[in-house]
């Protein structure tokens, strides 16, 4: 039994919805208030099952990468929780009237949003806790405030690799291994990112989890 089979359409229709408001974003600081009141809704259980499934896709990673990428992926979402979180509160999204810098790819991100919040299989996964697409939902908000409000990699800068490659950051242009490699996976972050493609010609395996 697939996610799209245990959701209601009405499930279905408010996350489309989300998508929708997110796509009214022109500035970055109207796309940053947007997520912060979606993200608003999400009570400390939700945050909770986003961080147990976080813990369970690094546990199937092998050692020692999993001890060094673990405090990347929770920087990936929470810091840019907490982040994103003080900015609200102080006020800065309302005096940020910067345009969206890829508008294009960013219309074509919010497209994406309701499918890929589909596309696991949770029951598949025999996770021991509930972990629904507006969960997954909230791991897209985060990618949206990082890459297209902060104009951020969508995994944080310094992210490692195997082969001993990072995410890097060079005089403010970003670079990753695998930015052009998830072409065929249409929900993953990677093809919406701002970072371009590291020019090493590396043979790297797939490192990332469902939710990435």
């Amino acid at each position: 039994m697939t996610a799209s089979e245990i959701t209601t359409p009405q499930e279905k229709e408010e996350i489309a919805a989300t998508a929708r408001r997110l796509a009214t974003a022109t500035t970055k600081g109207e796309l940053g208030d947007i997520v912060a009141r979606e993200v608003n809704g999400y009570s400390l259980v939700d945050l909770q099952a986003v961080g147990g499934r976080l813990f369970s896709e690094m546990a199937r990673l092998p050692e020692p990468y999993r001890s060094r990428v673990r405090p990347f992926f929770y920087e990936q979402i929470f810091g840019a929780h907490h982040q994103l979180l003080l900015k609200h509160r102080s006020g800065a999204f309302r005096q940020d009237a910067e345009p969206i810098r890829d508008w294009e790819t960013f219309e074509k991100f919010c497209a994406m949003i309701p499918d890929g919040c589909f596309t696991w299989d949770e029951y598949a996964e025999r996770t021991s806790f509930h972990y629904s697409p507006r969960h997954r939902l909230f791991y897209y908000l985060m990618a949206a405030f990082t890459m297209f409000v902060l104009d951020r990699p969508g995994h944080p800068v310094g992210m490692p690799f195997p082969g001993g490659f990072t995410v890097e950051d060079r005089n403010g242009t970003f670079y990753c291994l695998i930015r052009d490699r998830e072409k065929e996976v249409f929900f993953s972050i990677c093809n919406f990112c701002p970072a371009r493609q590291s020019e090493e010609n590396a043979s790297v395996c797939d490192t990332t989890t469902t939710s990435q």
